[in-house]
């Protein structure tokens, strides 16, 4: 597992080195969130082949005619399963919508689970196949790469290398197909507004197109350029929330390519790592000094906390 600790200027440990040395690859994972929220990931486990089959699936199914899109979105659903058509989704605070499409796979859970009532069974396009069978692979190796990373964060953070792992276990974790379609050269707003990530970790593949972008502490917009197949990871508000700020959820948005490639699609992979519905966000006590004083004194379940934040960006 490799780590570009910087968006200009890319160090990197081998995933071998990560194993002989996990102590030293935490402080390096932990320090660029840190100070950026992000850091660039490669040899993180999930195989390339899966990713190029994932990729054209995602492309198959953006492709069918609007009508039959729609027919997979789920009014009242916020967004959470199946299909969000284009103009819906809005960044916090934002007054022009996101330019994008996407489709939401979340967890399978087995009948009877009691996370059924707030986790929604999956919905599948009948119109491509293997579809199903692709993306519930890919987010068991997302499920697996995050595991790992959030093992570094535990390290970083003076908990047991385990801490998270009863944190997330049936999460609510959302993997998002995204597309962004071609927009004229005039078109208003940009392909994804600034905004702050609700869940735990994003990890995010299909970011190697120019476009992501990070907001630094000094009000600078930096490019996070990955290279191809790389994994782009950043700090959710939910993590942020439990550490009291020590790790940073930081403002990024994706903005529009020039006029004259505006009428080239985008497309990309997120996957949202959540909490388990019922965990109590609740600030870390190693997080709180006289310096660094609670900021946020009220413990809040993560499911709350999502529904909260849905309601902001208008899925819910």
């Amino acid at each position: 597992m490799s780590l570009a600790v910087e968006p200009t200027s890319i160090a990197s440990v081998s995933l071998t080195e990560s194993d002989r040395d996990p102590e030293g690859f935490a402080k390096e994972l932990g320090d660029s969130f840190e100070r950026y929220g992000f850091a660039v990931i490669s040899d993180h486990g999930i195989p390339a082949d899966l990713i190029a089959r994932a990729e054209d699936k995602a492309r198959a199914f953006f492709a069918l005619p609007e009508e039959v899109k729609r027919s997979y979105y789920i009014a009242g659903g916020g967004g959470a399963r199946g299909y969000t058509p284009f103009g819906i989704e809005t960044a916090k605070g934002a007054t022009e919508h996101d330019l994008k499409e996407f489709w939401h796979v979340g967890r399978e859970l087995p009948e009877g689970h009691p996370f059924s009532e707030v986790m929604a069974p999956n919905v599948w396009p009948k119109e491509v196949e293997s579809f199903r069978d692709t993306f519930l692979e890919l987010f068991a190796a997302f499920d697996k790469a995050g595991l790992r990373i959030l093992e570094a964060i535990a390290r970083h953070l003076g908990l047991a290398p385990d801490y998270f792992e009863d944190t997330v276990r049936d999460g609510n974790s959302v993997l998002r197909l995204l597309h962004y379609p071609p927009v004229s050269p005039d078109a208003p707003g940009v392909r994804a507004g600034a905004h702050e990530d609700i869940n735990t970790i994003t990890l995010l593949l299909g970011a190697e197109e120019a476009g992501l972008q990070l907001l630094d502490r000094d009000g600078q917009w930096l490019p996070v350029a990955p290279r191809e197949g790389e994994l782009v990871v950043n700090v959710g508000d939910m993590l942020q929330r439990l550490t009291n700020n020590v790790l940073k959820s930081t403002s990024h948005r994706v903005v529009n390519p020039p006029p004259e490639r505006r009428g080239r699609s985008r497309y990309s992979m997120p996957f949202f790592l959540h909490f388990r519905p019922d965990f109590l966000i609740k600030t870390l006590p190693d997080c709180v000094s006289k310096e660094r004083p609670n900021l946020y004194p009220e413990p809040i379940t993560s499911h709350e906390f999502l529904l909260e934040r849905l309601r902001e960006i208008k899925l819910a």
